[in-house]
C-alpha cells in the first residue's frame, strides 16, 4: 500500500522547526482574495429576513465569500445542531430545535429571490426524529417546485440511520440529484464520522439508482485527512459498483485549530486534476475535483467553458468533448460512447447541471465480423 505524499507547504518540503500542534501553513494555491461587490450583503440581508441556516456558514466552508457575493447558497434545513459528533465538522452538536414547519416556504421564497436554477438542500442529521427529517426533506423539494418550476433540486441527506422507508419518502420527492457523501475511508470513519457507517452510506446510494435510475446519485470525499492512494480507489470502485454517477473530491481544511482531526496533507491541483481523469474512466459521468472543490457546492455554479469538438467530429468513447468550470476546479465531460457528435445543446459561459445533457452522439454500428 502507497502512502500518498505528506505536503506540508507549496514546495512539498516539510516545515523545519514546525512542532506537532501547530497548524500548518497554507500552500498558495488555498490562498484567495475576498470577492468584490455587495453579494455578500445582499444575501446576509436575505438570509436573516427569512431567518434560514446555510452549511456556506454553519461549517465555515471557504467558499461562503465567494458564493454569498455571487447570490448563491447552499440551504441547511432542521435547525443548526446536530445529533453527531463528527470529528471534521464545525457544525454545534448538542439537543436539537424543534422542527419548523414553515421552513419550506420560507427556503422556497429565498431561493426566488436569488434567482436559483439549481437548488441545494442539505440538513443536519436528525437521528431524534422518526424518519430522520426525511419528510421535512420532501416538503422543502415540493416546496421548490411549486415556486420554481423550472429550477433543478439536489439534496444532500445524512444516512436516515439506513432506513429505506426514510429514503424511500425523499426519492419519491423526485430530486434531480441526491447527494450523499461518504466524506472519507472506511479506516477514517471511527474517528472523523462518528456513528456513521460506510457500507450503510453505500447501500443508501445502491437505493437510490435501483428504486429510480433517473435520478443522478452523487457522492463526496475530502481529501488531505490521512488516506492513502490504494484506500481512495477501493472507495471510488466501491461508488461505482452503487452506480454512482457524480463524484467531488475536495480538500479537508479543519474548520478551527481546536478541531480533533488536523489536515495531514495538503493535495496540490495537479494531483486533483490526475485523480479526476482516472476517476473518469472508472466511469464517473462527472468529476469535479479541486482544492476548493465542496460536495454541496452544487454544479448549479458550474459553466460550460469549452468545447473540444464540433459537430460532426468523430470521438471515441472516453474522448474528452467538452470543459465544465466550477468554483476551484475544472472537469472534462467524456464522450459515452464512439460515434459522431451531432448536436450541442450548450454554449461556453452557459450554466449548466448535474445530468445536463449538452449534446448528443450518433453511435457507430459496431463492426461486424
Amino acid at each position: 500500500m502507497q502512502p500518498l505524499p505528506v505536503l506540508d507547504n507549496a514546495d512539498g518540503r516539510d516545515e523545519p522547526g514546525r512542532s506537532p500542534g501547530r497548524a500548518r501553513r497554507l500552500p498558495e494555491w488555498l490562498k484567495r482574495d475576498l470577492p468584490a461587490g455587495n453579494g455578500n450583503g445582499f444575501t446576509r440581508t436575505l438570509l436573516d429576513d427569512l431567518r434560514l441556516e446555510t452549511v456556506c456558514e454553519n461549517a465555515r466552508c471557504p467558499n461562503r465569500p465567494e458564493c454569498w457575493s455571487r447570490r448563491t447558497a447552499t440551504f441547511m434545513i432542521l435547525g443548526n445542531v446536530c445529533t453527531r459528533p463528527c470529528g471534521f465538522c464545525s457544525v454545534p452538536k448538542g439537543e436539537p430545535l424543534h422542527v419548523e414547519h414553515d421552513e419550506p416556504a420560507r427556503l422556497a421564497e429565498a431561493a426566488v429571490r436569488l434567482g436559483l436554477k439549481h437548488v441545494v438542500i442539505t440538513s443536519v442529521t436528525r437521528d431524534d426524529l422518526p424518519d430522520g427529517g426525511a419528510g421535512h426533506f420532501a416538503k422543502c423539494v415540493a416546496a421548490v417546485r411549486e415556486r420554481l418550476p423550472d429550477a433543478a433540486v439536489e439534496v444532500l441527506t445524512p444516512d436516515f440511520l439506513g432506513d429505506p422507508a426514510a429514503i424511500d419518502r425523499v426519492i419519491a420527492a423526485n430530486p434531480e440529484v441526491f447527494n450523499h457523501n461518504v466524506e472519507t475511508v472506511p479506516r477514517l470513519y471511527r474517528v472523523a464520522r462518528g456513528r456513521a457507517e460506510y457500507r450503510r452510506s453505500l447501500d443508501l446510494l445502491d437505493r437510490v439508482k435501483r428504486k429510480a435510475p433517473h435520478i443522478v446519485t452523487k457522492a463526496g470525499l475530502m481529501l488531505g485527512v490521512g488516506e492513502t492512494t490504494d484506500e481512495l480507489f477501493d472507495v471510488l470502485a466501491d461508488l461505482r459498483a452503487a452506480r454512482c454517477d457524480v463524484l467531488t473530491l475536495g480538500q479537508y481544511l479543519a474548520p478551527t485549530l481546536k478541531h480533533s482531526i488536523p489536515v495531514a496533507r495538503f493535495v496540490p491541483p495537479a494531483e486533483f486534476d490526475s485523480l479526476a481523469a482516472k476517476a473518469r474512466l472508472m466511469g464517473f459521468r462527472q468529476v469535479g475535483a479541486g482544492p476548493f472543490v465542496r460536495p454541496e457546492l452544487g454544479d448549479r455554479r458550474a459553466v460550460l467553458s469549452l468545447w473540444y469538438v464540433r459537430p460532426g467530429d468523430r470521438v471515441f468513447e472516453g474522448d474528452r468533448v467538452a470543459e465544465v468550470l466550477i468554483p476551484g476546479a475544472t472537469f472534462d465531460v467524456p464522450a459515452p460512447a464512439t460515434g459522431t457528435l451531432a448536436d450541442r445543446f450548450a454554449l461556453p459561459n452557459d450554466p449548466v447541471s448535474p445530468g445536463q445533457v449538452l449534446g448528443t452522439i450518433e453511435e457507430e454500428e459496431p463492426a461486424r465480423g
